[in-house]
C-alpha cells in the first residue's frame, strides 16, 4: 500500500480574473503593401485583418507579460504573492534559457512561485489552461497565472505575401483558482506530426548562426492546407469539447476560437451550427494573429466591451503549428 498522503487541492478550477496587452503601435494593412504586391481588400477578404500591433523595443515578451498579468491579477482580486505558479506559452522568446517565465514571476512579486515556458503556439494557451487546472485540483498551487504573449513580428517575413500580413504582437493572461463547482471543462487536446510541415520556422537557429543562410528565420505556412486542416478538423474537436462538458451549441454564450483568421471562424460557426445569440470572437480583425495571445486577449476584449459578461459560457479552442490543439468549455470570469 502507497504511503503517499492523498492531495488536498480544490474540487474544481476556474479562471478568476483576464487582462491583456496590446503594443501601443497599430500597424494598418498599407504598411504591409508596402513590402508585398496585395491589395487592403485582398487582405481583408482574405483573413479579415484590417490592423496590427507591433512591439517597440521596450515592449519585449516579458515586458507585455507583466503589462498583461497585472491586469489579470487585480480583475482576479488576489495578490501577486498568492500566484503560486507563472506558465508563460510563447514561441518568441529569443533566449533559450532560462525561461522568460521566471523573470516574470520575480518582477510581479510572486513568492518564489514555479515558473516555466511552454511552446505549443498556437494552442498554447490552451494547453497552459490545462496544466492550471491540474496543479489547482492536484494541490499543488492555490493560484496560476497563465499567460500566452507573442512578438510575431520577430519572426515574420514582410516579403512573404502569403504571411506577411497575418501577424502581430501581444500579451494575455488568466489567474486560474479553486471553485467550488465545475467551471472549466475536460480539455480536448492532441498533435497531428505528420502534417508539421504545413507551419514552421523556414531554417534552424543554427543554419542562421553557421552561414548557410543569411535571411532571418521567419514563420511560413502552406496557406490552403491549414484553412482545410483547421475548418474541417478543428470543427470536430471543438464539438467533441462541448459534448465533453456536456454543453449543446445552443446553450454557449460565446465562441472564443484562436484568431487566425475571419474565414475560418466564419466557416467554424457554421459547421458547429452556433445560433445567432452566441457572441463570436473577432479581435483577429483589429489584432491580427498573436498566437498564443490570441485567446486571452480577444477574451479580455469581449468582456471589456460587454459583448460577453462575466458567468457565460464559452467554448475556447486553439490550434497552430505541429500540428497542435487544445478546446475546452469554460466559464468567463
Amino acid at each position: 500500500m502507497s504511503k503517499i498522503k492523498p492531495a488536498k487541492g480544490a474540487p474544481y478550477a476556474r479562471i478568476l480574473g483576464v487582462g491583456g496587452y496590446r503594443p501601443t503601435r497599430v500597424v494598418p494593412n498599407e504598411v504591409i503593401l508596402e513590402t508585398i504586391d496585395s491589395s487592403d481588400e485582398w487582405i481583408r477578404s482574405r483573413s479579415g485583418i484590417q490592423t496590427r500591433h507591433w512591439a517597440n523595443d521596450e515592449e519585449t515578451v516579458a515586458a507585455m507579460s507583466i503589462e498583461a498579468s497585472g491586469k489579470a491579477i487585480a480583475d482576479a482580486g488576489i495578490t501577486a504573492g498568492q500566484v503560486g505558479a507563472v506558465i508563460v506559452s510563447t514561441v518568441t522568446h529569443f533566449k533559450q534559457t532560462p525561461a522568460v517565465a521566471t523573470e516574470i514571476a520575480d518582477k510581479l512579486g510572486t513568492n518564489k512561485a514555479a515558473a516555466f515556458d511552454i511552446s505549443a503556439g498556437c494552442a498554447g494557451f490552451g494547453y497552459g489552461l490545462t496544466l492550471a487546472k491540474g496543479m489547482i485540483v492536484e494541490g499543488s498551487a492555490e493560484y496560476v497565472l497563465v499567460i500566452g504573449v507573442e512578438r510575431l513580428s520577430d519572426l515574420t517575413d514582410l516579403e512573404d505575401r502569403a504571411t506577411a500580413f497575418l501577424f502581430g504582437d501581444g500579451a494575455g493572461a488568466v489567474v486560474v483558482g479553486p471553485s467550488d463547482e465545475p467551471a472549466i471543462g475536460p480539455t480536448i487536446w492532441g498533435s497531428e506530426g505528420d502534417k508539421s510541415e504545413t507551419i514552421k520556422q523556414t531554417v534552424p537557429w543554427t543554419d542562421y548562426r553557421e552561414g548557410e543562410v543569411e535571411r532571418f528565420p521567419a514563420i511560413t505556412q502552406e496557406g490552403q492546407a491549414v484553412f482545410r486542416w483547421a475548418v474541417f478538423e478543428m470543427a470536430k474537436v471543438a464539438q467533441q469539447a462541448l459534448d465533453a462538458a456536456g454543453v449543446a451549441a445552443a446553450d454557449l454564450d460565446v465562441f472564443i476560437p484562436h484568431q487566425a483568421n475571419e474565414r475560418i471562424i466564419d466557416s467554424m460557426v457554421k459547421t458547429l451550427k452556433l445560433p445567432e445569440s452566441v457572441t463570436v470572437a473577432r479581435d483577429v480583425r483589429t489584432t491580427g494573429n498573436t498566437s498564443a495571445a490570441s485567446i486571452p486577449l480577444a477574451m479580455e476584449r469581449l468582456l471589456a466591451t460587454g459583448e460577453a459578461k462575466s458567468g457565460d459560457t464559452a467554448l475556447v479552442i486553439g490550434f497552430g503549428a505541429g500540428l497542435v490543439y487544445a478546446a475546452s468549455v469554460v466559464t468567463l470570469p
